[in-house]
């Protein structure tokens, strides 16, 4: 990047986040790199993941959505103007937002799973493909002047949710309230086992590296934070240094390790 003056970067929302730490590893400041955007995707990505894409590496973070079954990425993304969701390309896709487990449409600005119908498509065109991201839909008049349907950042699959003793949960939404924490990095980890025929959530946390807050004070916190947001507490709750939790180098990264 330093060599080549790159202005731009595109990649899984964790590789972003490894690239600044690599950078810094190599005896550079990744803030002073030359990109000035990064366009990620493939994994979803919330709030509090973005603004440490940003302020790390200095940048302004663009979400883009798309899948391999229907055209790769390029589906919808954000515009640099407002990142206020993702604009769909209507004149290519035609976007709704279902009931998970009926199918049924739900009412606009609900959250629900994304089907997509191709109106271009010559070669394999998909008739009301269900792709099991759960997002919303948004057809009101975007900042930057465009008209087009914009979907709300994915939070999840329907195939992703977690059902630990009777409670509801997606990764991201623990992911969510987690990084709302001063002083977490955006690192975790969940391990789901069964011991005596019940489901035990173990929940790992990685401390910011330039943290100063003591590991109790943090684990009260984050404790706290998860009971009043999703009425949850995990079973177990371990919080490691800086880079104590494996890094994915290739591919997309992966949060939930089920041994049940």
């Amino acid at each position: 990047m330093v060599d080549l003056e790159s202005d731009v970067f595109t990649c899984t929302p964790s590789y972003a986040l490894y690239l600044a730490e690599t950078a810094e590893e190599m005896g550079h400041d990744p803030r002073e790199l030359p990109i000035s955007t990064v366009v990620f995707g493939a994994e979803p990505c919330t709030d509090p993941m973005r603004e440490e894409i940003e302020e790390r590496l200095d940048v302004t973070g663009i979400d883009i959505y798309g899948l391999s079954e229907i055209i790769g990425p390029g589906v919808s993304n954000e515009c640099h103007e407002a990142q206020d969701g993702l604009h769909i390309w209507e004149d290519h896709f035609l976007p709704e937002v279902v009931d998970p487990r009926t199918g049924e449409p739900v009412e606009e600005g609900e959250e629900g799973e994304l089907v997509l119908t191709t109106l271009s498509k010559e070669a394999l065109p998909v008739l009301r493909y269900r792709t099991g991201d759960l997002t919303t839909l948004d057809y009101e008049e975007c900042e930057c002047g465009r008209t087009m349907v914009r979907m709300d950042n994915v939070t999840g699959r329907a195939d992703d949710l977690l059902i630990v003793r009777g409670v509801n949960l997606y990764p991201s939404e623990i992911e969510h309230a987690v990084l709302d924490v001063d002083g977490v990095a955006p690192h975790y980890r969940i391990d789901l086992d069964r011991e005596e025929n019940l489901d035990v959530l173990e929940l790992t946390v990685e401390r910011a590296e330039d943290t100063d807050r003591g590991h109790a004070e943090l684990r009260e916190e984050i404790l706290e934070r998860l009971e009043n947001v999703l009425s949850f507490t995990p079973d177990e709750l371990t919080l490691v240094e800086a880079g104590g939790i494996a890094r994915s180098e290739v591919g997309k990264v992966q949060r939930v390790y089920d041994h049940r």
